[in-house]
């Protein structure tokens, strides 16, 4: 699909989310000053987990190639222009860092807005669609990509909640 080839390459690409990163953290220190700070540490903190777990122990415990490789039985389609990457497939980091980033951050704000969450886990869902679509990831490596950082956001978001409460404003 033409629109796909232009969009779904750009919503995963990580320079396009700096500017929201930058504004998350902003928003999150003018509106709870130094929880805020805590929320953005506890967000770092999810990225700094599932990476390592998907990219320095799953990837290389499984070694799933990428549907992308020449040496795979399977090979679809790679979008042209975009680099297939050295590491294996399974799972995918790309989902297990924003689906964590998106349950933190949502569960910790949940009182104040489910959509938070919910906006969050589509966020993450087209990010993740986009490592499908360009070749460098089969369905399942988003699947589960997706299910270990649901379960990081789960486990940071609890930690939060039993020592910081956030008070409605």
């Amino acid at each position: 699909n033409p629109v796909f080839d232009i969009i779904l390459p750009v919503i995963r690409n990580k320079y396009t989310w700096i500017p929201l990163y930058i504004g998350l953290i902003l928003f999150l220190y003018l509106k709870y000053h130094k929880k805020g700070l805590w929320i953005t540490l506890f967000l770092l903190v999810s990225v700094g987990i599932a990476d390592p777990v998907s990219a320095k122990i799953i990837k290389p415990g499984i070694e799933r190639p990428r549907p992308c490789h020449k040496n795979n039985s399977i090979t679809p389609r790679q979008l042209e222009g975009w680099p297939c990457g050295s590491g294996y497939s399974f799972v995918s980091s790309h989902a297990s860092n924003h689906f964590a980033i998106a349950t933190t951050l949502g569960l910790i704000l949940f009182t104040f807005s489910p959509w938070i969450l919910y906006g969050g886990w589509l966020w993450a869902g087209l990010i993740s669609l986009g490592q499908v679509y360009i070749g460098v990831h089969y369905p399942l490596d988003i699947f589960f990509g997706a299910f270990l950082g649901i379960c990081i956001g789960l486990l940071l978001s609890k930690v939060f909640m039993k020592f910081i409460t956030l008070e409605h404003a």
